[in-house]
């Protein structure tokens, strides 16, 4: 069976590129690699109990294609903010940013992370299976909403 991106991830990938038309996509995934397979455990890996859904999305830091100005704290803040206020509907996990995750483990406040990759050049989104058909967009600023 096929793998694909959950909606979410879909939605916020497209909402991203729209925004940021000239960003660079150099760190951009979706699909597990052979490093994230020998890991074991990634929301990258197709889940194939549904369908080999995947639910995670990579995001280059680089948002306007240069490393200046660097919105991509803030973008991944808004989005951890909407997630803290349910308002996202309940399909983000949680994000790996700088060093730093956010989840409901700890009401989405930043802590450090432990993994390998600590996510300099990239953010990373999981999603929730709530985000497997749910594509609404994300209402935030930076992807103009909230107007």
């Amino acid at each position: 069976m096929k793998s694909f991106l959950c909606a979410a991830g879909i939605t916020l990938r497209e909402q991203i590129n729209a925004c940021y038309k000239d960003r660079d996509t150099s760190s951009d995934g979706w699909i597990a690699d052979a490093r994230h397979v020998a890991a074991g455990k990634s929301d990258h890996i197709p889940d194939a109990t549904c369908g080999n859904v995947v639910r995670a999305i990579d995001v280059d830091r680089d948002l306007h294609g240069v490393p200046k100005p660097d919105e991509m704290p803030y973008l991944v803040d808004q989005l951890r903010l909407l997630a803290k206020s349910k308002r996202d509907g309940g399909r983000i996990a949680y994000i790996i940013f700088d060093g730093f995750i956010a989840s409901p483990k700890k009401s989405w406040a930043w802590r450090k992370y432990v993994g390998a990759n600590q996510h300099r050049h990239h953010a990373h989104f999981s999603f929730t299976s709530k985000g497997d058909h749910d594509g609404s967009p994300f209402n935030i600023p930076l992807l103009e909403g909230n107007k």
